[in-house]
Parts: C-alpha cells; sequence; structure tokens
C-alpha cells in the first residue's frame, strides 16, 4: 500500500469474524446475512469433521439452510485438516463466492488458520515416519507437557498457541525443529499477522471480545452444560462405537471430546455422581482455548473490536459490515 493508496480504497476481498468460543460468532454471522447477500466460510479446525456435532457446537439444520456454508462436514473424524490444506480451500472458495455476486464471510476462533491465511504459508519440510514414531515414543515415556515444554525451549511462539497436550501440532513442530533445525515459527512469512501494525488490505478483520472474562466464562459453562443436556455423552459413545477412531486422532483431541472420552476410559460415566467432574473439566479445558484465543486476537492491533457483551453487539458488526460496503463487491 502506498500514500495514494490508502487501504480505504483498496476493493475487500472478504470479511472474516473472528472471537473466543462462545463469543456470538454464529448470531452475528447469521445476521450479516441477512443484511447482505453473502456465504459463510467455517475458520474452525472442529466444524470440518462429519458425525461430531453435539460438542462441536455446530450450527443448526435452521442456521446452515438460512445461508450457504462452507468447510462443515468435509471430512471424516479418521482423518486430518492441515491450516495449508485451509488456506488453499478458503481461497478457492473466496474466489468462487465473489464470482457469484456474494460476499466471502470467513467466521471462526481457529486462530491458526486466521494467521495462515493472512500470513501465508512458507515450504515447511516434510517429516518421516521414524521422526515421528521416535516423538511419540518420547512422549509416551515422558508426556506430551513435557514434550511442549521441550519445544518451548527451541520455538517458544509455537509452544506459546498450543496446549501442552495437543500431541499432533507439538510433535509436527519438534518435527520440523529437528529435521531442518529452524523452528516452525520461522516458516510463517508473518507480513502482516499477530504483532504487527498492519493487517491484509483485502481482507477486514472483526474481533468479538468480552470486557468481563467471568462474563465469558459464564457462558462456556452454560454452552457446555447446554451440550451435556443434548446428548454429547452419547454422541461421543457413538464415535467410540465406530472402532476405528482413537484418542490420539486431532477429531477426538478437540476440546471437550477428550475430556469426555478419558472419562468414558475410565468409566467415570458409568456413576451419575462423576458427571459434575466430567463437566468440570470440560469447561476448564474450553476456557483454556477462550484465553489462547484471546490472547492472539490482542496481538493484532488492526482489528475492529466489538465488546462481545454489549447488548447491541450483533448491531454494532452489522453497521460495520455496512459502512464497508462501498468497497465490497456486493
Amino acid at each position: 500500500m502506498t500514500d495514494s493508496q490508502p487501504s480505504e480504497a483498496i476493493p475487500l476481498r472478504a470479511i472474516a469474524l473472528a472471537g473466543p468460543t462462545a463469543s456470538g460468532k454464529t448470531a452475528c454471522a447469521l445476521a450479516i446475512a441477512q443484511a447482505l447477500p453473502c456465504e459463510i466460510i467455517s475458520v474452525d479446525s472442529a466444524l470440518v469433521y462429519k458425525g461430531m456435532d453435539i460438542g462441536t457446537a455446530k450450527p443448526t439444520p435452521a442456521e446452515l439452510a438460512a445461508v450457504p456454508h462452507h468447510l462443515i462436514d468435509v471430512i471424516e473424524p479418521t482423518e486430518s485438516y492441515s491450516a495449508a490444506r485451509f488456506v488453499a480451500d478458503a481461497n478457492r472458495l473466496i474466489d468462487e463466492i465473489t464470482a457469484r455476486g456474494r460476499l466471502p464471510l470467513l467466521v471462526g476462533g481457529t486462530m491458526l488458520y486466521f494467521k495462515a491465511l493472512f500470513d501465508g504459508l512458507d515450504d515447511i519440510p516434510s517429516g518421516t515416519p521414524e521422526l515421528r514414531a521416535e516423538i511419540e515414543l518420547e512422549a509416551a515415556a515422558q508426556g506430551w507437557p513435557a514434550m511442549h515444554a521441550q519445544l518451548a525451549q527451541v520455538d517458544a511462539p509455537t509452544a506459546a498457541r498450543l496446549a501442552p497436550n495437543d500431541a499432533q501440532r507439538i510433535s509436527r513442530a519438534l518435527e520440523v525443529w529437528r529435521i531442518s533445525g529452524q523452528p516452525l515459527s520461522s516458516f510463517h512469512s508473518d507480513r502482516f499477522g499477530p504483532g504487527k501494525n498492519h493487517g491484509p488490505d483485502d481482507i477486514a478483520l472483526l474481533s468479538l471480545e468480552p470486557t468481563d472474562r467471568a462474563w465469558l466464562h459464564r457462558r462456556i459453562a452454560q454452552r457446555y452444560e447446554q451440550m451435556m443436556a443434548a446428548g454429547f455423552v452419547d454422541e461421543v459413545r457413538r464415535l467410540r462405537a465406530r472402532g476405528d477412531l482413537h484418542i490420539d486422532l486431532p477429531s477426538m483431541r478437540c476440546v471437550g471430546y477428550r475430556q469426555v472420552w478419558e472419562a468414558l476410559d475410565a468409566h467415570d460415566l458409568i456413576a451419575p455422581r462423576a458427571l459434575p467432574h466430567v463437566v468440570e473439566r470440560g469447561i476448564a479445558a474450553t476456557r483454556q482455548l477462550a484465553k489462547r484465543q484471546i490472547t492472539w486476537l490482542r496481538s493484532m492491533p488492526w482489528r475492529t473490536v466489538v465488546d462481545c457483551q454489549a447488548a447491541d453487539a450483533t448491531e454494532q458488526v452489522v453497521c460495520i459490515v455496512q459502512s464497508l460496503r462501498p468497497r465490497l463487491s456486493v
């Protein structure tokens, strides 16, 4: 961008709506869809899985019918979905949606996907089955939190955004370090991502953030209890009964699923009195996820923040999107 071409004059390719879990992204996205012809591109690493509906807070059939959604129910829980694949899918969908005369609306809370889309991904070295097996053996002996601590010594930025039990991503980051001698974070172009004062000119980022963390915690607890009442435990039981899933798969490490799966392994859910403990663990894990999401968002000073606690938060979001309309193709 040059001084003669301010960002306001550059057409917007898409609008992104991000925020921590339970911040009200779905309601805002549906309100935008009522105001403008758009299609939603999910930016959520859990919604890609088929058969995982309750624990992912997947949009309801009515919500899915109200506006076209993409990148929901695209793979089986036995498969994995990478940030690189997301970028390729999202860019393709943005072009297709724009060609249909609609607004591409990126909505979700998987910050790694947003970062990959905003910053781009450089060529990252591939791992080997032997190295992967070596890392898994170490993890079996030491535990993934210890492997996470090991990663923090060589790649602090990557370790900071990963949970201590995120086996898949910790393993991948350690693979890259051991193969190349360079941290995974060094392979991200970081053209306008976290820590930068200027974001992408062609994607506007709106961020739903709470002013009071306790408010979000209450929302998370309420949502988790609603999921349990809706049959979340039975959903995990059905997934276990398939016979082709295990707890180390990326799908089963999604927040909530892991906690219920472990409880079923330990037969904790046989006794009704044990259920509150499982709920407590699930809520705690979700709070930690929300904390990481907020930290990532706050490192991006170029975002437009809307207080998700405000009674008129949805109206504010729609108003901001409407103000961007001169830069949109719809």
